[in-house]
């Protein structure tokens, strides 16, 4: 039978510092970035007017992003493949949504005066809408960590498991977040189903590594732990490399074909799917085993003073008796 994958045997957990010192790298630059930069938080969240329009002939985004900013709009532009029609959005609090609505009109008859169009809806979305959904965003986030230590603490029967786990989802989705806000990509309530949809994927691939260990702690109890890690992560690596390649193929498809509507959720899948494997392998798996050697050798410094203290609290034989034996 042909193997698309052959077998490995990779020393991942001694090669753990280096993934530590990638994450934390990634991670500042994360920080740094989301403080001087911050998020580019679209209309879903800041509130704002939507104005859609359809051409009858076909024309560019860039003549359409142009004429907004001849007129001194500040729009952001989305094409919607195949319809030649765009959603042409406007963030902050306006005045009116007939009047913003009338602007873009005005700004798109006078740009291309010999292309017919017509306006096929006008939205406006409030701030008070953003706040909400805003924080509903977060609230499914925070529920979605606290159910997945939930399901692997049950399943593995070890909270430690699952905390692994979402710490290593953490890393994933902030460092997700941190390159969106480094690109100045858009930030709406389509990429924050993206950015569920990394911490699903990353803790299924997770999962199935925990699985692996389990077993091979079953049948192989005498094992040094981080041999058992890594030959457990190496018998999963095919898997997780082909399930990777079938995701990240389909993904790159979306990015290239799927249009400028689906284009941000696809390049947050695109980032999300490399750190969902990367983590399972250099965060989820290497701080377990940081973790069950730090207890290992606190443990081992512990036992000396043990029996010093108890050999201390030993009673010890009178003299005078053990004279008289003596005697």
């Amino acid at each position: 039978m042909m193997t698309l994958v052959p077998k490995t045997n990779i020393d991942f957990i001694g090669k753990r510092w280096i993934f530590f010192g990638i994450s934390l790298t990634l991670m500042v630059l994360s920080v740094i970035s989301l403080a001087t930069r911050g998020l580019n938080l679209g209309l879903d969240f800041t509130g704002g007017t939507l104005v859609q329009v359809q051409f009858e002939k076909q024309i560019d985004t860039g003549d359409l992003r142009s004429a907004m900013d001849k007129a001194g709009i500040g729009a952001t532009i989305q094409s919607y493949t195949g319809r030649n029609a765009f959603a042409i959005s406007v963030k902050g609090k306006q005045d009116s949504v007939n009047t913003v609505g009338g602007k873009i009109q005005a700004a798109i008859t006078a740009a291309m005066p010999a292309v017919p169009f017509k306006v096929e809806r006008v939205e406006y979305v409030g701030p008070a809408v953003g706040r909400d959904m805003a924080k509903k965003a977060l609230w499914a986030m925070s529920l979605s960590f606290m159910m997945m230590i939930v399901y692997i603490a049950f399943r593995f029967s070890n909270p430690l498991w699952g905390t692994m786990g979402v710490i290593a989802d953490f890393h994933d989705i902030f460092i997700t977040v941190g390159i969106l806000s480094l690109t100045g990509k858009e930030i709406d309530l389509v990429v924050i189903a993206a950015v569920l949809t990394i911490a699903g994927y990353s803790i299924n691939d997770t999962v199935v590594t925990f699985d692996r260990m389990r077993e091979n702690m079953r049948n192989n109890i005498r094992i040094p732990l981080g041999e058992l890690i890594n030959r457990s992560i190496n018998e999963t690596l095919a898997r997780t490399v082909m399930t990777t390649a079938t995701v990240f193929l389909a993904v790159l498809a979306l990015f290239f074909l799927g249009g400028e509507v689906i284009h941000n959720f696809a390049f947050t899948m695109f980032v999300g799917v490399i750190l969902g494997t990367y983590s399972t392998v250099a965060i989820a798996t290497p701080l377990l085993f940081e973790w069950a050697e730090g207890r290992h050798q606190n443990k081992k410094a512990e036992e000396p003073q043990q029996e010093k203290a108890a050999q201390q609290q030993k009673p010890q034989q009178p003299q005078g008796r053990k004279a008289k034996k003596n005697a």
